[in-house]
């Protein structure tokens, strides 16, 4: 079956909403080219989970690919995709030189080539995520270690948005606790949780396809009967009492549901968001603080920020 590769030139303050758009549209797979992964700051810390080639990475902006099936109408598509990028502006995004091109590829080069650069990676003192096709020990004896099949709608756990996440879980979560993951995408969220000692996660996520995801990783990291995955639309409709609320999702997201967030919470419960570049600190700030929100955390990470909120 061949594929068609639409290849967005754009900037770093971008990569999250056109990936949002690109999934919502119906890629069957994304992939970020950004030349800031050749100088992460934590590589030499804790290893790197890919072998980087900078002959394949923009001189200037980042590159977003994601794949559609051929026989679909392409232009179409691409026509309509450029209208919602260009209505990010509105938003205050800066798009870049939102530079569009199409190719053609064969589905094996795209749906196995790339897992040969993939391998473990410690993204934590105390988690390593290793994709299933890689046999791994770990190095100490506190080491856990996260089975991940990213599949192709979903990162690896890498982006520092996660690791920004999972830093906080290892912090903040208490032995037998009750957690809730908004949009769970992959999982790996979840699965850290319950490894920390969550008694419970509720995960949820309005993708059906991140819905098969998160299930498929709970069970990989045999974890999946302290998971409750559902398939919503953020926290529309449920109501619940838990300790912890974690969602790694862009601001714009976040602000839609915070009093949400709030009714769900235990009095003294935390709300981890993260998926917030810096720009937008200040509009989730502000609507964590409107909603009774005490925020007693922030972290940054590669222009990336994540806050800790307690319920008041």
């Amino acid at each position: 079956m061949k594929w068609i590769e639409i290849s967005i030139l754009t900037s770093n303050e971008a990569v999250e909403p056109i990936s949002h758009i690109l999934n919502e549209s119906g890629a069957n797979g994304t992939v970020i080219e950004n030349p800031l992964d050749l100088k992460l700051k934590n590589r030499e810390r804790f290893g790197e989970l890919y072998s980087l080639d900078s002959s394949q990475y923009p001189s200037d902006g980042v590159v977003v690919k994601a794949y559609f099936p051929k026989r679909q109408q392409i232009n179409h598509k691409v026509t309509r995709l450029k209208k919602q990028f260009d209505e990010l502006k509105k938003y205050g995004f800066n798009i870049g030189k939102l530079k569009i091109t199409l190719s053609t590829i064969e589905e094996d080069d795209w749906a196995h080539a790339w897992k040969k650069y993939y391998k473990p990676k410690r993204v934590t003192e105390t988690f390593t995520i290793v994709p299933t096709w890689e046999n791994y020990t770990p190095s100490s004896q506190n080491e856990k270690r996260i089975e991940m099949d990213p599949g192709m709608a979903f990162g690896t756990g890498t982006h520092p948005t996660t690791i920004l996440s999972i830093r906080a879980l290892e912090k903040y979560v208490n032995k037998n606790d009750i957690i809730m993951d908004v949009g769970c995408g992959s999982g790996i969220l979840s699965v850290v949780s319950v490894l920390l000692g969550a008694k419970m996660v509720y995960a949820y996520d309005l993708d059906e396809v991140a819905v098969k995801s998160t299930t498929h990783n709970t069970q990989l990291n045999d974890v999946h009967q302290k998971v409750v995955v559902q398939q919503n639309d953020l926290l529309n409709g449920v109501n619940k009492k838990v300790d912890l609320i974690v969602s790694n999702i862009l601001a714009e997201i976040i602000v839609k549901f915070t009093r949400d967030a709030w009714s769900n919470l235990n009095y003294g419960g935390l709300f981890i968001t993260s998926g917030i570049i810096s720009d937008k600190i200040s509009l989730v700030k502000e609507s964590l603080e409107k909603n009774r929100f005490s925020i007693i955390d922030e972290n940054e990470m590669n222009g990336w920020v994540s806050l800790v909120a307690e319920k008041e």
